[in-house]
């Protein structure tokens, strides 16, 4: 994988390919987007991406699934209700979810913030330095999200799994979930699946061929 390759060319030494290919820990880009590949529309609307009670919970299994979360501001200010709004423990799914992102731990990063939350805390180092550092904390795979801090990491070729929603709109303008690279990116498919009411699943795995050279 892209990342673990990386991460291994860092530190001097050689990746097998065959634990690259397999390595148990991951990092994981993963967000609803629209068929056009935007992760929210032309005025920062992300209304379209309310997930069926199916979908919800495929997310509430994959967010369980992760040992920690590299995220932007804007995510996470997003995602903080969670923590704060009691009212959306509602149902006994959203409260699972809600106790379940609560639990989990967030680096943030922000150029504004002073302070955050709960099981959060602010970056104080690199991005590469930050994902190694957790990626060396947990024995789970750990999730970067939204698409400003992830575009950072394809950059830094650290991304090892890419994990699209794919909503069936066409937006025509947003954030795009991809960013623009000076190199291409090749992507092994690894499964997809159909939700209601037509969500697509697309799940791939980065070659490891494609981690920028140093």
């Amino acid at each position: 994988m892209m990342g673990a390759a990386n991460r291994a060319r860092r530190r001097g030494t050689q990746a097998p390919r065959f634990q690259m290919r397999y390595a148990p820990l991951m990092l994981i880009y993963s967000m609803s987007v629209s068929a056009d590949g935007f992760i929210n529309d032309r005025n920062g609307g992300i209304d379209w991406t309310a997930p069926s009670d199916e979908l919800f919970g495929i997310h509430l299994d994959r967010v369980r699934g992760l040992g920690a979360h590299l995220i932007g501001r804007k995510l996470y200010e997003v995602m903080l209700v969670w923590e704060t709004d009691l009212s959306l423990r509602a149902t006994p799914l959203y409260a699972e979810f809600a106790e379940v992102w609560t639990a989990l731990p967030k680096v943030v990063f922000s150029r504004t913030l002073s302070s955050v939350k709960g099981n959060a805390r602010l970056a104080n180092a690199s991005l590469a330095d930050e994902i190694e550092t957790v990626l060396a904390s947990t024995d789970k795979h750990v999730e970067i999200g939204g698409a400003g801090l992830a575009a950072q990491a394809f950059e830094l070729g650290m991304i090892d799994d890419v994990r699209m929603f794919r909503t069936p709109i066409v937006l025509g303008a947003g954030t795009p979930f991809l960013p623009p690279l000076d190199r291409d990116i090749p992507l092994k498919l690894v499964e997809s699946s159909v939700f209601e009411p037509g969500i697509v699943y697309e799940h791939y795995r980065v070659s490891p061929a494609t981690a920028p050279t140093t």
